[in-house]
């Protein structure tokens, strides 16, 4: 399970978030009326993606003793079309065949992270 909280307080927009053991940082860049002291929102979304993307291909690659050396995640969210879309391009390193590159892909389509965002992810809000 995944646990989270963001806080924001008298500074503009940057929000602190814990996780666990870690910290980080989340803001608005300048020309939003930020400081960009960090990650904006929709970043750290693509960020999330593209770990989880990362992971689960490193894994199943493991798991298969194929021999991906290194893969980069690009990734690109389009939130001024309708609907909004994310471009996911993968680019892996390392003698791969086709056939693993076509598998990789389609394991990328079933990555926990994957599919929270396209089955859209009820979220239940209440005041504490």
């Amino acid at each position: 399970m995944a646990v989270a909280t963001a806080r924001i307080g008298e500074t503009r927009y940057a929000t602190t978030i814990t996780t666990g053991h870690h910290a980080l940082t989340a803001d608005e860049p300048e020309r939003l009326g930020g400081a960009d002291a960090g990650p904006a929102p929709f970043d750290l979304l693509l960020s999330a993606l593209g770990a989880c993307t990362a992971i689960t291909l490193k894994m199943y690659a493991e798991r298969k003793a194929w021999p991906l050396e290194a893969l980069e995640v690009r990734l690109h969210y389009h939130g001024g079309e309708t609907p909004p879309r994310i471009e996911r391009v993968l680019v892996p390193t390392g003698p791969l065949d086709d056939a693993q590159r076509a598998r990789l892909a389609d394991v990328a389509e079933r990555t926990p992270v994957t599919l929270a965002i396209k089955g859209g992810v009820p979220i239940e809000t209440s005041l504490g």
